[in-house]
């Protein structure tokens, strides 16, 4: 079957093409043609070389559109809301835009499908991040791109302070902090995102691994717990003592990798997604010597998140559901599973990250770290809420409010009662 693919640089561009002009059928009830919504992403770009082969197998023509993310969520606003039918397959973010689908009915209920089709294995897909793409007990989505959170560190500032393993616990990761940076003068013991807004997916496997969480079983605000203010001040506390002297409190992933891989940090807890920052010598001073271990443990052990960046779903409103399942079987299968992950792009099926295969590409020490990570994953990094960047910035200020000195346990307290206030309005 003939493939067509739409690369969006504009949306009034993808949008303004229609099937007709692109000489397919209307994409109705049955219809041969499957219209897919992906994101600029190298997994949209492995799926898309794979494609010729799933169409010969199902006799199915599959049109790709393909965007940006911001393109994405203007498409996906403008023609979920009016409910078209144009859409059947999309590819979406299910912790920035998963509560809100969920809430406007604009995903199908794909639990009855994926339950009763044994080859499928859904049972094969990670806890975590099918806890992401879930809404009210309904399986709204399948993970097909994942991160976790990890320990990067410096193996040579270890060795000369006399460590012979990376920290594993976060006492242990506070005591290295603080020797290795009286070792080396102008090297900062430990360095992460400090953004209010940013910072919060980083710090929340520190919320997590002290027993804490943004909200409880019952959806309560929990920012103010015990476990949420020890997080709090641990976190802000160590980028206070052993953080980059200066230190600013807007830091994003970028500007905080920039210090570790020009060797200014021994310690840095970031997504494993973004590990080729640090072992690409044209981007990296630290090739030679960093080093990769599992999220350290707190009280409650080692959580750090284990997330789906990417799902997708079928748009409730499409025409053509069984056959855009058909395509979601595929494209979320353990064959295309493996081929992604071989490729560099983490999913969230166990069996393929039991294959040695997966993870081959990958610094041994990192794929060891990721075991971790996804044994013990938490399936989300902030808020499960509609309006998620309003959130991050409630729970995000008692972290900027530790770095800077402030008393973390009262702008918890402050941050609770301005979060729980946002859920109580959400909810009307």
């Amino acid at each position: 079957m003939r493939r067509r693919s739409i690369i969006g640089t504009s949306l009034a561009v993808v949008t303004a093409m229609s099937l007709a002009a692109c000489g397919g059928d209307d994409g109705g009830e049955g219809s041969k043609t499957v219209r897919v919504t992906l994101v600029n992403h190298v997994w949209t770009e492995n799926i898309k070389k794979a494609l010729p082969e799933f169409e010969k197998q199902s006799g199915l023509t599959v049109e790709v559109t393909q965007l940006g993310e911001d393109q994405l969520s203007d498409q996906y606003n403008v023609k979920l809301n009016a409910g078209s039918t144009d859409l059947d397959v999309m590819m979406y973010r299910p912790l920035q835009e998963g509560k809100q689908f969920g809430k406007n009915k604009y995903l199908a209920d794909l639990s009855e499908k994926v339950k009763s089709d044994s080859a499928f294995e859904f049972g094969d897909f990670q806890a975590g991040p099918v806890q992401a793409t879930t809404y009210e007990d309904k399986v709204v989505g399948l993970p097909i791109i994942t991160e976790q959170e990890v320990l990067y560190y410096r193996k040579d500032l270890l060795t000369k302070s006399g460590f012979t393993a990376p920290p594993k616990t976060l006492d242990e990761l506070k005591a290295q902090a603080a020797k290795i940076e009286a070792d080396n003068p102008g090297v900062a013991g430990f360095v992460a995102r400090t953004g209010k807004a940013a910072a919060v997916t980083q710090f929340s496997s520190f919320l997590f691994s002290f027993g804490g969480d943004f909200v409880d079983a019952s959806g309560k605000a929990t920012v103010n717990t015990e476990q949420a203010k020890q997080a709090y001040a641990y976190y802000g506390g160590l980028l206070r003592d052993h953080g980059p002297e200066n230190i600013s409190t807007d830091m994003s992933w970028s500007e905080a990798m920039a210090i570790f891989t020009q060797g200014k940090a021994a310690f840095y807890t970031e997504a494993n997604s973004l590990y080729k920052n640090a072992t690409d010598p044209t981007k990296s001073k630290v090739v030679d010597s960093v080093g990769f271990a599992a999220f350290p443990s707190g009280p409650a052990g080692s959580k750090p998140y284990n997330i789906p960046s990417w799902a997708l779903g079928m748009n409730d409103s499409s025409e053509n559901k069984d056959n855009a399942w058909k395509f979601i079987q595929w494209a979320a299968g353990k064959e295309q599973a493996l081929a992604q992950q071989t490729a560099g792009v983490p999913g969230a099926r166990t069996s393929v990250w039991a294959n040695p295969a997966s993870t081959a590409t990958l610094p041994k020490d990192l794929a060891e770290a990721n075991t971790v990570s996804t044994a013990n994953g938490v399936g989300h990094d902030r808020p499960l809420v509609v309006k998620v960047a309003e959130a991050r910035e409630i729970v995000g200020q008692p972290i900027v409010d530790a770095i800077t000195g402030k008393d973390a346990a009262s702008s918890a307290d402050a941050a609770n009662a301005a979060f729980q206030k946002f859920l109580d309005d959400e909810a009307k």
